[in-house]
């Protein structure tokens, strides 16, 4: 497996992809004229037609060589066709059918980034952090990264049964889990109101609207004055960059959210926080770990580097590059490409890196529970005394008053 590559499974697992901007036309990309490249190409096709020991349809060929341009890609780049678009619009809209979890690969070893609330990946107790280690029975060491990732989408998509082995990220005992793919609804935002009065919000994902109920919960919530404001982004993989670029807007009365740089123009852009803002004057903490990744980075980012607000938990998972849908002129299929990287406020590129936590929790302090206990807290008699890192926001904020 190649050094350091991260892949997101949003068709398999039925996951948001983690960064995107909004559909791309073909009028925004230059039009190169390649005559003799695509002349070499359909020669190969017409002779391998012709020719091959077995026969093989242009149908075929034709998706062979899609697939290899991709592998010359980043993970996060792909063909979608009209079913895997339509997976991706509903995912957006908090809707997916997968096994709900997202990886990575780092060298050998592929690690979960986030499983995702209620999901079958959940349940069955996989954590951010997790090493896989053997996918059906077979050690993923002895296989290419593009067969394991086919292998999880083929299982997906055809509604069998996924068996896992795995190991925390701390630990050495493996244990295995089979999942079967489910529809899994997930409500991006749910808030409550802690004691002394903090308001608490578990931002999931960003969605399509992950603003407007953000909005709603602190227009409730001004009605009654704020000591501070607790936000936990713990195992947000992502979603819509404009939804990340919203909320912060939220938060800031100026400065710069977030910059794209890419090859073309339209990939270049400098998002600024407009003079309108909420809950102006209340501390806010932003918790993050190892399973905020892409949007999540940018909204704790910019609010860390605008200093609104002060950052804890671990150092996030690191994606920093944009994705755009871009359609394709027949079928109704679309390519999914990555665009451009993003910088924070202060010019920092985090891809691979991610976002340093001003206060520092090791990793057997932020979640000792999985995800479940995170969302339990939105009862309204839960009790938050489980949760460790949700207490050093409380304390911080309670000593900054």
């Amino acid at each position: 497996m190649g050094n350091s590559i991260r892949n997101l499974l949003y068709i398999g697992l039925g996951i948001v992809m983690g960064i995107s901007l909004s559909l791309a036309s073909h009028e925004n990309f230059p039009k190169p004229n390649h005559t003799h490249e695509l002349s070499l190409l359909l020669d190969v096709m017409d002779t391998v037609e012709t020719y091959y020991v077995r026969d093989i349809s242009r149908r075929e060929l034709v998706d062979a060589a899609i697939e290899g341009i991709f592998q010359q890609l980043d993970p996060y780049s792909s063909f979608l066709k009209p079913e895997q678009m339509n997976s991706l619009r509903d995912s957006n809209r908090g809707e997916y059918f997968g096994y709900g979890f997202e990886v990575s690969t780092e060298g050998e070893k592929l690690r979960i980034i986030a499983p995702f609330p209620g999901s079958p990946a959940e349940q069955a107790g996989i954590m951010a952090g997790d090493i896989v280690t053997a996918v059906n029975g077979e050690s993923i060491a002895k296989q290419s990264l593009e067969e394991v990732l086919s292998q999880i989408k083929h299982f997906s998509s055809s509604n069998r049964e996924l068996s896992l082995q795995l190991h925390h990220a701390h630990s050495d005992v493996s244990f295995e889990v089979s999942l079967k793919p489910a529809t899994i609804s997930v409500h991006s935002v749910l808030g409550k109101m802690l004691t002394n009065d903090i308001g608490y919000i578990r931002l999931a994902s960003f969605q399509e609207d992950s603003t407007r109920d953000i909005v709603h919960l602190l227009s409730e919530w001004q009605q009654q004055p704020l000591n501070g404001l607790i936000l936990d982004l713990r195992n947000n993989p992502g979603g819509l960059l404009d939804q990340a670029i919203r909320i912060a807007d939220l938060f800031l009365d100026k400065g710069r959210i977030v910059a794209t740089e890419g090859r073309f123009f339209d990939a270049n852009s400098d998002y600024y926080a407009s003079p309108q803002t909420m809950l102006a004057g209340v501390p806010i903490l932003v918790l993050i770990n190892r399973g905020s990744a892409s949007a999540s980075e940018v909204l704790a980012a910019a609010l860390q580097e605008n200093n609104r607000a002060k950052v804890i938990g671990e150092t996030s998972f690191g994606k920093g590059t944009v994705q755009s849908l871009i359609p394709t002129l027949v079928d109704g299929n679309a390519i999914k490409l990555t665009i451009a990287r993003y910088t924070t406020p202060k010019g920092q590129d985090i891809n691979a890196k991610g976002v340093e936590p001003d206060i520092k929790i090791a990793p057997n302090t932020v979640s000792d529970n999985k995800t479940v206990p995170i969302i339990d807290l939105i009862s309204p008699h839960a009790d938050t005394a489980s949760d460790r890192a949700i207490n050093s926001a409380v304390a911080w904020i309670q000593s900054n008053k």
